[in-house]
């Protein structure tokens, strides 16, 4: 019984893609999973994910999965709309207005606002970006202004130090002349 499932399943899916299919020399294109995997650099785990997710839906011969150059389109465009950060129900979004009789009008106006979407929460993201950057940077010239003149009170300090027990060496050695003169004059 399911095999009798599967098979109706499959013979509805491809009467559906055989409008879009395209065939070469008589001969229908179709693609493997292994195939769309490699050509798009993904795995075949994620192209069954969005299988799952109703984004694809290639024709079944038992385990096999059979994908057609609308298929393939479609892999595009998740893949396209992935890469500009859209998620994938809005990915799915615009592609079921595909199938709409209004020659892809809605479609495109569905996309256009979405991307326009994009756009905004991108330029926002670089402006705060942006921000972030010149905050960074005005800190890092901040702190090492501080740090170089933190180095250079360091350096007098050393200096004034060393001074300093230069001075008490002198001292002592003054003490010590002053001492040994003073115990000559009363010997």
């Amino acid at each position: 019984m399911m095999d009798n499932q599967t098979r109706s399943r499959a013979s509805n899916n491809a009467s559906d893609q055989g409008a879009e299919a395209t065939h070469i020399n008589g001969k229908l294109i179709t693609f493997s999973i292994t195939q769309l995997a490699e050509e798009f650099g993904l795995t075949t785990r994620a192209i069954r994910f969005y299988e799952d997710k109703g984004l694809l839906k290639p024709e079944r011969q038992g385990q096999t999965r059979i994908y057609y150059p609308r298929d393939r389109a479609r892999l595009i465009l998740i893949v396209h709309g992935k890469n500009v950060g859209l998620a994938l129900s809005e990915i799915k979004e615009i592609l079921s207005l595909y199938d709409l009789s209004d020659g892809c009008e809605t479609q495109n106006r569905v996309a256009i606002d979405k991307f326009r979407r994009r756009i905004d929460s991108l330029e926002k993201q670089r402006d705060e970006i942006d921000l972030q950057i010149e905050t960074l940077k005005q800190s890092c010239a901040n702190l090492e202004s501080q740090l170089a003149d933190q180095i250079a009170e360091s350096e007098l300090a050393e200096k004034g130090a060393g001074q300093r027990k230069r001075q008490k060496a002198m001292a002592a050695k003054m003490a010590k002349i002053n001492g040994e003169t003073a115990a000559h004059v009363n010997a």
